[in-house]
C-alpha cells in the first residue's frame, strides 16, 4: 500500500465514517493541531532522561491520538445505536485525574511561583513550553469546533488540563537539568 492516496488533491479529506470535509474546516484544524502537539511532546521527549517523565510523555501521546481519533470524528458518527463508541477508547475524567496527580507530584518538588517564567531554561524546559503554547492552539481549536458541532467536553477539559502540566513539566525539568528558570520582573 502507498502512503499516498491522491484522495486529498482537492482540498478534502475523509472522516472516519467516510463524509469528505474540507481541509480549511474546524474539525481538521483541530486535530492538526493536535497531531502538531503531539510531535511537540515527542521532540522535548528526546531531550529528556528521567524515565518516569519519558512514561508520562508516552502516554500523553497515546492520549493525544485518542483525542485526535475522537475530534476526527463528527459525534453522529461517534455511538452506535446501542450507545457504545465506535473508537475503541474515549478520553475520559480518569486521563485528566492523572495528568492532577502528576503535576501534584511535580510541584510538592519546586520553589512557590512568584514571577511569570520566560521560555527557557535548558532545552528540554523550552521544548515543553512550545509544547504548552501548541497544546493551547489545540485547545481553542478544539472550543471553535465545540461552537458549530458538538464535542465531548473531556476533550476540551483534557487539553486544558495537559498545557498545565507542560508548563509544570517544564519547570520540573529546568530543576532535573539544573537549570535556571528565567522569571519576567516588571519594573516598578
Amino acid at each position: 500500500m502507498k502512503i499516498y492516496t491522491k484522495t486529498g488533491d482537492k482540498g478534502e479529506t475523509g472522516l472516519y465514517g467516510g463524509d469528505r470535509i474540507s481541509k480549511a474546516s474546524a474539525r481538521v484544524e483541530s486535530y492538526g493541531n493536535i497531531d502538531e502537539l503531539n510531535a511537540h511532546i515527542g521532540v522535548a521527549k528526546s531531550h529528556i532522561a528521567d524515565e518516569t517523565v519519558i512514561a508520562q510523555l508516552k502516554k500523553i501521546q497515546f492520549h493525544l491520538f485518542t483525542i485526535g481519533s475522537e475530534a476526527s470524528t463528527p459525534i453522529d458518527k461517534l455511538f452506535l445505536a446501542n450507545g457504545k463508541a465506535r473508537l475503541p477508547i474515549l478520553i475520559s475524567d480518569k486521563e485528566i485525574e492523572e495528568l492532577e496527580t502528576w503535576m501534584d507530584a511535580m510541584e510538592e518538588q519546586l520553589e512557590p511561583l512568584q514571577y511569570f517564567i520566560l521560555p527557557g531554561g535548558g532545552t528540554a524546559a523550552t521544548f515543553l513550553h512550545v509544547a504548552r503554547t501548541v497544546c493551547r492552539r489545540a485547545e481553542r481549536s478544539v472550543v471553535f469546533l465545540s461552537q458549530s458541532e458538538e464535542v465531548r467536553p473531556e476533550l476540551i477539559k483534557y487539553l486544558n488540563r495537559l498545557s498545565d502540566y507542560l508548563f509544570v513539566l517544564a519547570r520540573f525539568m529546568c530543576k532535573l537539568q539544573k537549570e535556571t528558570e528565567e522569571y519576567w520582573i516588571p519594573r516598578l
